[in-house]
């Protein structure tokens, strides 16, 4: 693994803060997200197709780059820095990973190149109701029906479904009728479908839009031929969402570093007894500790992402649930710290630091905490 960055994604780098500098500033283009119920296409969204990140992790053959995670988490990193509520997870970690993990030649044809360009919006429908982290026996489940499938059930915390065109819904099946062995699937729902109603759901971040989604005989089709094996899925499923965990570790570094550095500027210019408050050895070691989390968090995280690319499946696993086990925790409780060290005005609407904190905050919850991911590690390697 070699831990600098290329100078083609130190220029990466640069491209995306500038473009979100310009385009997407907190003051005006964040804070007017965070009351609307969904973030999508939008000049932002666009501007980002147009740099090519949309479609970072789509083969070259269906019009995308054909990079991985690492060169990823260069563009998540900077849109954690500013906190951008775009559906970049969503769409190009998530739904581009499971299509092309879980889809047939036919699928990806007919669905990369819409990723990869912007013009369609994906996200991964997993989590159930009252279900947790439970996607391995979902209650949704998908029948045979007018040449297709039809799916019924619920999904909870679907994140940028209102504004997605793509639905991946994580079902189960029965792939010999009602008698036969159940099994698991992916299908895609297209978001017009009959059936389908999408329900946005409140959270402490608005910066992180999600909804709720219920299927009443919604018309599906299933990725990958109708006679592949269930374990199949169920594998692609399983590395789609490692890489949208990984996805939200680098986010989450991208966040935490700018609330250290903007903590770091308001010790240095607040003063208290006519000293800066960083001159006090209880504000230096607030920030130390957050320098720390953010250190460790980052070797995590780009270590996953490096796995993710060149380890084993095994290795990639691993990696991905020692990051997000750190993460959940550490990231959660820097956010927490740096309002300490800004008092009083980190409490307030105006200034910017609580979008980070409620940024951080959702960072430790999706896809699974420290909890889960600690079990799933003792799980591999006991």
């Amino acid at each position: 693994m070699d831990a600098e960055l290329s100078d083609d994604q130190e220029m990466l780098r640069a491209s995306v803060r500038r473009f979100l500098s310009e385009r997407a500033p907190i003051g005006t283009y964040v804070r007017a997200a965070l009351d609307a119920t969904s973030v999508g296409h939008d000049p932002v969204w666009d501007g980002l197709a147009d740099l090519g990140v949309v479609g970072l992790m789509v083969p070259e053959a269906h019009g995308g780059a054909g990079r991985g995670m690492v060169d990823a988490a260069v563009v998540l990193e900077e849109l954690g820095r500013a906190v951008c509520p775009a559906p970049f997870l969503s769409s190009a970690i998530g739904a581009v990973c499971l299509v092309s993990a879980a889809g047939g030649d036919l699928d990806r044809a007919a669905l990369l190149p819409r990723l990869a360009d912007g013009s369609a919006i994906g996200t991964v429908a997993w989590m159930e109701p009252g279900r947790r982290y439970a996607w391995t026996t979902p209650s949704s489940a998908a029948r045979r029906g007018g040449g297709g499938w039809i799916l019924d059930g619920a999904k909870a915390h679907v994140a940028d479904a209102e504004a997605a065109d793509l639905l991946l819904v994580v079902a189960a099946h029965r792939d010999g009728g009602p008698a036969g062995p159940a099994g698991l699937g992916v299908f895609v729902v297209e978001a017009e479908a009959r059936g389908l109603r999408v329900t946005p759901t409140p959270g402490v971040d608005g910066t992180r839009k999600e909804a709720s989604v219920e299927l009443d005989g919604v018309p599906a089709t299933r990725l990958g031929h109708d006679a592949s094996p269930s374990a199949a899925a169920s594998a692609a499923i399983g590395l789609a969402l490692d890489r949208m965990m990984v996805a939200s570790v680098i986010d989450g570094v991208g966040a935490a570093s700018r609330a250290l550095e903007l903590a770091v500027e308001y010790a240095k210019e607040r003063f208290q007894f006519e000293r800066p408050i960083g001159a006090f050895q209880a504000v230096q070691h607030l920030c130390a500790d957050m320098l720390r989390a953010v250190e460790l968090g980052r070797a995590a995280g780009y270590y996953a992402c490096w796995a993710a690319d060149a380890a084993s499946a095994e290795e990639a696993r691993r990696a991905a649930a020692l990051a997000k086990a750190y993460a959940s925790d550490a990231f959660a409780e820097l956010g927490g710290t740096a309002i300490q060290v800004f008092g009083g005005i980190g409490f307030t609407w105006e200034h910017d630091i609580h979008l980070f904190y409620k940024r951080l905050l959702s960072v430790s919850v999706m896809l699974g905490g420290t909890d889960e991911h600690l079990a799933a590690l003792a799980d591999l390697v006991l």
